[in-house]
C-alpha cells in the first residue's frame, strides 16, 4: 500500500467512526432502537439511505440490544428506473429486503402542474404505502435517511415558506398514531456521508423525477445555508445546536408556554421569598 492509499485509509477509518458514533449517539439519545424492535429501512438508492443502511449493519452487529434489519425499496415506475441495482446490492451485503411497486410516477405528473415541485405530492404517496407496509411486516420502527442537512433546511423552508418555527425530529409519531418514524443520520453532515458513499461506491440510483427541477425551493434554502458556512465557519453547527436548544418562554407560542399566567407565578415567586426572608428574621 503506498503512502497516498494508507493515508487514504486513515482518512476513511476516522470518517467511519464519526458516523457511527454520531449515528450511536442519536439512537442514544432518543431512544430509537430497543431490544426487539424490527427496523424498517427505507432505501431510497441515494447517498443517504444507502448509509444509513450500511452503519446500522455495522452497529447491528456490535449494539448492546438485539435488533432486526429488513430493507425496503419502493419502486415508482420512475422511466428507466434500474429494477436489477438495489437488489443485487442488497443480496451482496446479506441484509432481508422487500421491493415493493406502485406507479405513484403517473399519478404525481398528472396532478402536478408544469413547472411546480413533486416532492411534496410523490413524498406523501410513498410514505402512505411504505406505513402501510411496515404494518404488514410487524415493524416496530421506520428508518429514513435525513441527514443534520435536511432537518436544518427543513427548519428554515418552514420558517420562509411556511409561518411555522418546526423542523424534522430525530423520532416521531406517525400521524395516525400506529408508527414510529425515526431518522438515525440526524447528527451527520451531508458532506460527511458524500465522502462516506464515494469510498464505499454505493450504486446510486439518481432521482429523476425530482432531482432535475432547479426551481425548488429546497434547493435554494441549500445553496443559502451553504453560502453562509462558507462566509461564516461554524454557523450550521450553531444552527444544528439551536434546533435542540428551545427556550419557549422566549417565543411568542402561547400552547407551549403559559403567558397570562406569569403574573401567578410572579406572586408565587414573592409570596416565596417573604416567607424565607421572615424565616430568616424569626
Amino acid at each position: 500500500m503506498t503512502a497516498a492509499q494508507l493515508k487514504a485509509r486513515t482518512e476513511f477509518n476516522k470518517l467511519q467512526k464519526r458516523l457511527r458514533r454520531q449515528v450511536g449517539q442519536a439512537i442514544e439519545d432518543f431512544a430509537m432502537i430497543e431490544e426487539g424492535d424490527k427496523v424498517m429501512v427505507c432505501l431510497s438508492g441515494g447517498k443517504d439511505s444507502y448509509t444509513m443502511l450500511d452503519i446500522l449493519m455495522g452497529l447491528q452487529r456490535t449494539a448492546p440490544v438485539q435488533f432486526e434489519l429488513v430493507a425496503v425499496n419502493l419502486d415508482q415506475k420512475q422511466p428507466g428506473f434500474p429494477e436489477d441495482v438495489l437488489p443485487a446490492y442488497l443480496s451482496s451485503v446479506g441484509v432481508p429486503f422487500h421491493i415493493l411497486e406502485k406507479d405513484t410516477y403517473s399519478i404525481v405528473t398528472e396532478k402536478v402542474p408544469e413547472g411546480k415541485t413533486y416532492c411534496g405530492l410523490c413524498s406523501r404517496l410513498r410514505r402512505g404505502t411504505l406505513y402501510g407496509f411496515a404494518s404488514e411486516i410487524g415493524a416496530t420502527k421506520i428508518a429514513l435517511g435525513h441527514h443534520r442537512d435536511d432537518i436544518m433546511e427543513t427548519l428554515f423552508l418552514n420558517l420562509f415558506f411556511g409561518g411555522s418555527l418546526k423542523a424534522m425530529p430525530p423520532k416521531l409519531l406517525s400521524d395516525d398514531g400506529q408508527h414510529i418514524v425515526i431518522r438515525p443520520l440526524a447528527y451527520c453532515k451531508e458532506r460527511d456521508i458524500t465522502r462516506y458513499a464515494k469510498w464505499k461506491a454505493f450504486p446510486i440510483i439518481p432521482c429523476n423525477l425530482c432531482g432535475s427541477q432547479d426551481n425548488m425551493q429546497r434547493q435554494a434554502i441549500k445553496e443559502m445555508l451553504q453560502g453562509w458556512e462558507r462566509q461564516y465557519p461554524g454557523r450550521l453547527d450553531s444552527i444544528a445546536g439551536a434546533i435542540a436548544n428551545v427556550a419557549p418562554s422566549q417565543l411568542a407560542d402561547r400552547t407551549l408556554f403559559d403567558f397570562q399566567g406569569l403574573e401567578e407565578v410572579r406572586r408565587e415567586r414573592l409570596q416565596g421569598a417573604l416567607r424565607v426572608v421572615n424565616l430568616k428574621n424569626a
